[in-house]
């Protein structure tokens, strides 16, 4: 019968016959041979798809991880975990002109990263709401009687120990931080005021609270702060590499040798309340100054700040010009307005022998009020009537004096400096009096369009007075806009087209500003964005020992699709070895039991040994 030889480029052992004589030693072969390669290729498998599964899962995750970023945005209104005990908490009190409130803020704890912030979210009660409570007055009204404070503020304090867990306590900031109305005290008032709140407070509350903890902050340090927490809701500090999103180079403050770095694009602030109006903007480049007296007043808009962890790390650090203006918020122009016309009716009455608004029948035709309302100016125990004549383009005509605008280059509102905004790569929220004015009365809330306003505006200016009543007794107009909002929205319209487009200087055709009550349909307050530049130094102490954490736990992430897979392989491969060194020990014993069968038959033939061998 014949022989089929089978060989290949394996070890000698791996060599093997089939023959149709001897079928017992032919399958017991063919079974080792084919256990080796189903092991071989079963190791090889497992590898393979340990592979594809890795690359599948984390192919998901780079794709998912712009959708997990918004995500966080919308589920960040559920109920705090109050029993989870790696969620920290913090508390800011904002002591306002008219009252106080408390804010109560948490986050989990740090990554490790030191390019991340803390993720810092309103703390939100088991109803899902957040944890914000006001009293009133405010507290510059204890002025006079500052032992008086503590026992004023302790109902808030009273309200954010219920929510923090008792655990938590000594470990948990407060802070409290004061405005408008203490601004205004005197510096003795202030510092009595402070004192009481520091002598106090740590007496009956655990709150981590320091002398650093209490202060009266500038008008610049409120803006600053604003534009931290609008930023920070926006994602606009994340290092995500998104080609979606808008990017721009940064000249580092203090290092302008160095190269321009490229980070996503922040976005600026306008604010207009009753009393007066801010803009707070990221200037990314070098700026150059007309002269040495504008520079010296630069210095005081611009705020130079670092939002990483760790001082010595230039890549987050910011520039922000911040201006407040007073007495150009919507009610302080309105009364600014109504003053001149008063000043200037009853000179030119004197003067002219004129009866001006001496009566209703009488009186001073103003464009800045919808047609045909009837109006009064009273001062000083006189009285100027006023009825409305609707006309938008004379009302922007006559209240462009009051921009104070100068000659001057880089100015704004009063002749203040202001540094270049590179419109083409920008974008704007405005808040408060920029939304109500879009929104409502006209419902033009969110994206601005200087055309479609101007005309909404004119138009709104120009409609009776009869009818826009009936209007808003039909419910025409947002729930919450009023009769004072109806009578002096045509002046505060083209109030706000003259600031935005005349005071600072933004073109008419500009397209990147938003009007906004709330960002992701929240309220963004400055006190999120105290909060979140007063603890930026606190991961600095774990920050080692969570980095290993969080490198360890991105291994075990990793690694756990296929850890068992590989320990299988690795197990595969060693019992691969074990197989093919007792199998070559096998073949090594039939050899020896071969020779010595050989020399038994040499020796019955009655042949030399030594010869036969060497025949052999």
């Amino acid at each position: 019968m014949g022989r089929i030889g089978i060989s290949c480029l394996f070890p000698a052992s791996w060599h093997f016959s089939i023959s149709p004589v001897g079928c017992p030693r032919i399958l017991n072969t063919n079974l080792r041979q084919i256990i080796v390669i189903s092991v071989l290729a079963a190791a090889v498998s497992l590898l393979y798809f340990s592979v594809v599964i890795i690359r599948n899962k984390y192919g998901r995750l780079t794709r998912d991880k712009k959708f997990q970023r918004y995500l966080a945005r919308v589920t960040d209104i559920e109920a705090t975990d109050t029993n989870n005990p790696s969620v920290n908490y913090g508390i800011v009190v904002d002591c306002g002109s008219s009252g106080s409130r408390i804010f109560v803020y948490c986050w989990p704890r740090h990554n490790g990263n030191p390019r991340d912030l803390l993720d810092i979210r309103q703390m939100r009660d088991k109803n899902r709401k957040p944890v914000v409570m006001k009293i009133k007055p405010g507290i510059s009204e204890f002025a006079t009687s500052p032992e008086k404070v503590s026992d004023y503020i302790s109902p808030l304090l009273n309200f954010a120990a219920e929510h923090v867990p008792r655990a938590k306590h000594k470990e948990t900031p407060l802070y409290i931080l004061c405005t408008a109305g203490m601004r205004i005290l005197p510096e003795s008032q202030q510092k009595a005021i402070l004192e009481d709140l520091l002598t106090d407070i740590p007496v009956h509350f655990d709150f981590l609270f320091s002398d650093s903890h209490a202060e009266v902050i500038s008008g610049k340090q409120e803006g600053v702060y604003a534009w931290i927490g609008i930023n920070f809701v926006l994602g606009r500090f994340e290092h995500i590499e998104d080609d979606d999103e808008a990017v721009v180079e940064v000249n580092i403050p203090g290092s302008e040798s160095s190269e321009a770095i490229v980070r996503k694009r922040t976005a600026g602030i306008l604010d207009m309340g009753g009393v007066s109006t801010q803009i707070a903007y990221e200037v990314p480049k070098t700026v150059s100054f007309a002269s040495s007296q504008q520079e010296e007043v630069a210095k005081n808009l611009l705020a130079e700040f670092n939002l990483g962890c760790d001082v010595h790390q230039t890549e987050h650090v910011y520039r922000v010009y911040v201006a407040t203006f007073l007495g150009f918020g919507g009610n302080a122009a309105r009364q600014r307005y109504e003053d001149r016309i008063f000043a200037n009716t009853i000179q030119k009455n004197r003067l002219l022998g004129k009866q001006t608004g001496l009566t209703p029948d009488m009186p001073y035709l103003d464009p800045c009020l919808p047609l045909d309302i009837k109006d009064e100016i009273q001062q000083n125990g006189q009285t100027i009537y006023l009825r409305g004549t609707g006309d938008f383009d004379l009302c922007r005509e006559t209240i462009q004096p009051f921009m104070n605008k100068t000659n001057e280059t880089q100015t704004s509102l009063n002749g203040i400096y202001q540094p270049p905004i590179h419109f083409q790569n920008s974008e704007f929220y405005g808040f408060s009096e920029f939304y109500y004015c879009t929104e409502d009365v006209l419902r033009m809330g969110g994206d601005y369009n200087a055309a479609k306003f101007t005309k909404a505006a004119k138009d709104y200016c120009a409609t009776k007075w009869s009818i826009l009543r009936e209007r808003f007794d039909r419910g025409l107009y947002a729930s919450h806009a009023d009769l004072h909002r109806l009578k002096y929205q045509c002046f505060k319209s083209a109030w706000m087209f003259e600031v935005f487009h005349r005071g600072f200087s933004f073109p008419v055709n500009y397209k990147s500003l938003k009007t906004a009550l709330q960002v992701y349909d929240k309220e963004v307050q400055w006190t999120l964005g105290a909060i979140l530049y007063r603890t930026r130094f606190l991961p600095l102490r774990d920050i080692q020992q969570e980095a290993f954490r969080a490198s360890h736990t991105h291994w075990r992430g990793v690694s756990f699709v296929y850890n068992h897979y590989l320990f299988s392989g690795c197990f595969l491969v060693v019992l691969l070895a074990i197989l093919l060194y007792l199998l070559r020990l096998r073949r090594i014993h039939r050899r020896t039991l071969r020779s010595g069968s050989a020399v038994a038959l040499w020796m019955e033939e009655g042949l030399p040994t030594q010869n036969a061998a060497g025949t052999l």
